[in-house]
């Protein structure tokens, strides 16, 4: 993980150009204006990553704890996907979109607590060939580094050359905890002192899986900056979708109209935050059935649904996760509003019980029962309603197999990490987050549903914010209704 002053490239020497000799180093190297930092203040996050880090600390007392950003990673040979940064450390350093491949922060123990350092390879000098010839981080190449002192005042942190995060490695202790998954490259290395301080076979430490844990743990209540950056990407989700209602007439007309979908979303993302916060689901007609069609190579066709489950992660990290099923021709038919309508239903049912101090597993306890009435009622299922909803049989969750809830922030399925009796289990508290997303899901292939039935698939999702006394929907605004979504699409 060492830094050297010129990192050599990957897979381009073979076909490098750059001059070697000294005149062209000599005068590539001089003729520049001074470099004179811009004026930097710090970003309304900083204080809110500093009390994550306080916290944290609290529960590390008297541990060095190494929270990498990560590394680049390859999607083909010399070329690699966008970078983002690991999750865990956008959180705790504020840092999101602009960080910097291959930082690493590190808490290192002190009497009030941590120390918190940010290690990262600031701006090469333009006495350095790097600047001009390194294609992986060459400022020619990928544009200016920001600067040790600029980003200090930014996030507020302690900052120090990535060279120097070796002086760290060397005191790597059995006291030392580290994101595993945060860059291999690191973790390796962590590992390698640790059986030489501790001269065992044991690599992972559980402290580990307790800071894992923690971390995921820490995220399950927002503070007021998450919540007020997940309202903005719930707006920003909006004109995504305003955005393809607006495209239908060039989606219908395309062989492959879902990638029309996906694409016009996808220039909204990149407009109005960093990207998509996960890969968009353009499912149109019996693809709406498939829970994570992603392909979207398929055609929209007059007549039947699409289903959209799409969000807009902002720069800062932190993303919505909104579905809506749309009918194509504008209208629903009978059959697709009644599916459509016993959604909702359950949607509303789980919403309208939402508050400080029930289980977060009542949310889907709820949305089931009223998908158990509703599909007993149509004859679907081989018992009533309530011998379904019985832990042996629940024979209505054929047609939703999936959960009607999952945490929502900084990652889509925000908190993965934490502990069942915190999350699955866990008691809702003012700040948390979540998806409510029940759905039907006939196949068309289906034959214990009328032939009418199959080959329709319904979803809708909304993002939840529980407040003081309740529950707030942050997406209402986006249509839900099937009458709402009708004059929506006549609307455009």
């Amino acid at each position: 993980m060492a830094d050297s002053a010129t990192p050599a490239p990957r897979a381009t020497t073979n076909r490098s150009t750059t001059p070697q000799s000294s005149g062209f180093s000599d005068y590539i190297s001089s003729g520049w204006a001074e470099r004179v930092d811009v004026d930097v203040v710090p970003r309304d996050q900083a204080a809110f990553a500093a009390d994550r880090r306080a916290r944290l600390s609290q529960l590390h007392t008297g541990k060095r704890l190494i929270v990498p950003a990560g590394a680049a990673k390859v999607r083909s040979n010399d070329t690699d996907y966008p970078f983002r940064a690991h999750s865990t450390f956008a959180h705790l350093t504020g840092w999101g979109s602009d960080a910097v491949a291959g930082s690493v922060l590190v808490m290192e123990p002190s009497a009030s607590g941590h120390t918190a350092t940010l290690y990262f390879r600031p701006a090469a000098g333009r006495d350095t060939s790097e600047f001009y010839a390194n294609p992986d981080a060459g400022e020619f190449w990928t544009g200016p580094r920001p600067s040790l002192s600029n980003v200090a005042t930014d996030l507020g942190l302690e900052t120090r050359p990535l060279v120097d995060f070796e002086a760290v490695l060397d005191l790597v202790d059995g006291n030392t905890f580290i994101v595993r998954d945060g860059d291999r490259d690191v973790t390796d290395q962590v590992d390698g002192r640790r059986l030489l301080s501790a001269d065992s076979e044991s690599l992972e430490n559980d402290g580990d899986k307790d800071l894992s844990r923690d971390l995921s743990e820490l995220r399950l209540v927002k503070d007021a900056f998450e919540v007020s950056e997940m309202r903005s990407a719930v707006d920003a989700t909006q004109l995504g979708f305003n955005d393809v209602i607006a495209d239908l007439p060039n989606i219908v007309e395309h062989a492959r109209g879902e990638r029309l979908v996906e694409g016009t979303f996808n220039r909204r993302a990149r407009a109005e935050g960093n990207t998509v916060g996960y890969d968009t689901i353009a499912a149109s007609g019996p693809h709406a059935c498939v829970l994570h069609w992603t392909r979207n190579d398929g055609p929209v066709n007059p007549g039947d649904l699409i289903l959209i489950d799409a969000g807009i992660e902002l720069d800062s990290y932190y993303t919505a996760d909104i579905t809506r099923t749309l009918p194509i021709s504008g209208t629903f038919t009978e059959i697709q509003r009644r599916v459509y309508d016993a959604v909702l239903e359950a949607a509303d049912a789980a919403f309208a019980i939402v508050r400080p101090g029930i289980k977060f597993r009542d949310v889907h306890a709820e949305a089931m029962r009223v998908i158990a009435e509703k599909t007993a009622e149509w004859g679907v299922l081989p018992v009533s309603a309530e011998e379904s909803l019985l832990p042996d049989n629940q024979y209505h969750r054929r047609y939703m197999v999936h959960g009607t809830s999952h945490h929502l922030g900084i990652d889509v399925h925000d908190c993965a990490a934490a502990r069942r009796d915190m999350y699955l289990d866990g008691v809702l508290e003012p700040g948390m987050v979540f998806t409510i997303e029940p759905g039907l899901y006939f196949q068309p292939d289906d034959i214990t549903v009328p032939e009418e039935y199959r080959g329709i698939g319904v979803r809708i999702e909304d993002d939840i914010l529980v407040t003081d006394d309740g529950a707030e929907n942050l997406s209402v605004n986006i249509p839900r209704t099937a009458d709402a979504v009708e004059a929506w699409i006549a609307r455009s």
